[in-house]
């Protein structure tokens, strides 16, 4: 195949299916949708191009700048597609959580703006929050910036409903899937390849993915998340189901190491809530049908593997033939870390700051500029990446100091409050919800 332009290779990724050996289903074949295999790597190839085209062809050549609020694949793909049109790329974002992404755009030669934001992704909901703002500024028809708008542009849905929707069916013959399963993100990709497969069935049943309340995996939002996304509708998926960190990473290893898949964690997550998923259906309709009409199901492998060797080293450092230093948080799994840390409310937090006998410790384990913008009055600021060094020398703290921990959403302050208890802090404590539910339950937050 010979192309003009690169932008020409993105889309007609292989379906490949998964040998039943691996995932064990007795009535479905399960199938991969590669989307890893575009030219910039990653699902989000498509929108990004469908999405920036209109602004790159007018502006080739200028001084103009793409912008996007994105800290991962869209933003790779945007930075490439900036530079093939001779323009400068800048990506904003709350914070770069994965350091291979943030060095790969660097290298790629975007600009990028981290901004204390309140939240993982972006708000609008949230009149104070910093993202919201920039948002709102990059939306003025007066704005000198070139926006495309991932979360709420319709052509990030439209690159699905033309390209990988009609793909899948092609590629299945002419029909479509019995069960379509989507780590929900931007929603872009769901209810476009969602829309095409029940054009031409309306059978099709779309499992949602969605990362777990107190976990954080790339590309995907919690449930709580995904509803400050515009282009998100709870009447796409017939099912939405949390996966976790750790399901995601056995995932990805079942897709690389039996399936010869460089999978991603995304596509990891994607792989593991479908077979758990079907499974369960899988065992009602041996039981009632016997061997029949086999069953299809499909799921996207987002991205590859290697813009996450650091996610996959401080979850599981045995993977990559590491001991861990000492003991850390992300070493524990999520049934250990919910088991063996004490959460504490909002209601009951605020009580505990104000008349605990003695008051507790409060600290804020997010990023300095968050800290700065809004944090609980009297707290300390102790960056979630520094506090994990400190734990790795031993308790920080002295036994008799009761301790509050809190994080955005407490993702992080859950897991070193278990790891805390672990090593034998008698009284310490993980705020429910993180600062995000502090705020939105009206508690006061104070700036520096």
């Amino acid at each position: 195949m010979r192309y003009d332009s690169v932008t020409e290779a993105i889309g007609n990724t292989p379906l490949v299916r998964i040998d039943p050996a691996v995932h064990g289903l007795r009535t479905i074949d399960l199938y991969a949708k590669l989307e890893m295999l575009n030219p910039f790597g990653s699902v989000k190839d498509r929108p990004a191009w469908h999405m920036a085209r209109p602004h790159l062809e007018g502006a080739a050549g200028g001084d103009g700048t793409v912008v996007e609020l994105s800290s991962g694949n869209t933003a790779k793909a945007l930075a490439l597609l900036a530079g093939l049109h001779g323009l400068r790329f800048k990506s904003v974002t709350n914070r770069m959580r994965v350091p291979e992404i943030k060095e790969l755009l660097l290298l790629l030669g975007a600009e990028i703006e981290e901004l204390p934001g309140r939240s993982e992704c972006l708000d609008p909901t949230d009149t104070d929050d910093p993202l919201t703002h920039f948002h709102r500024a990059l939306s003025d028809p007066g704005s000198t910036y070139l926006h495309t708008d991932q979360y709420f542009n319709p052509r990030n849905v439209e690159a699905h409903a033309a390209g990988t929707g009609p793909e899948i069916v092609k590629d299945l013959d002419g029909r479509a899937p019995d069960w379509f399963v989507a780590c929900v993100g931007t929603a872009g990709s769901s209810t476009g390849v969602a829309r095409v497969l029940r054009e031409h069935d309306p059978q099709v049943r779309v499992l949602g993915l969605v990362a777990d309340k107190s976990d954080f995996i790339p590309g995907i939002r919690t449930i709580d998340e995904v509803h400050q996304v515009g282009l998100f509708d709870p009447a796409t998926y017939d099912a939405i189901e949390p996966v976790t960190s750790g399901e995601a990473i056995d995932g990805m290893i079942t897709l690389i190491r039996r399936c010869g898949l460089l999978s991603g964690p995304t596509g990891g997550a994607a792989y593991q809530g479908a077979v758990r998923h079907l499974r369960r259906i899988d065992s009602e309709v041996e039981r009632s049908e016997g061997p029949g009409r086999r069953r299809t199901a499909v799921f996207i492998v987002c991205d590859r593997a290697e813009s996450y060797l650091s996610y996959v080293r401080q979850r599981r450092p045995e993977l990559l033939g590491r001991a861990a230093r000492g003991q850390v948080a992300a070493a524990l799994t999520d049934a250990e870390a919910r088991a063996e840390a004490r959460v504490i409310g909002v209601d009951d937090a605020r009580r505990w700051t104000a008349q605990g006998d003695p008051r507790p410790l409060v600290v804020d384990l997010r990023s300095p500029h968050a800290y700065a913008a809004l944090h609980i009055e009297g707290s300390v600021n102790i960056v979630d990446e520094l506090f994990e060094e400190l734990v790795r020398g031993g308790l920080p703290f002295d036994k008799r100091t009761p301790v509050l921990l809190a994080c955005p959403v407490g993702e992080k302050s859950l897991r070193h409050a278990a790891l805390l208890t672990r090593m034998g802090h008698p009284d310490v404590r993980s705020l429910a919800g993180g600062i995000v539910a502090w705020r939105d339950a009206g508690a006061p937050l104070v700036r520096a």
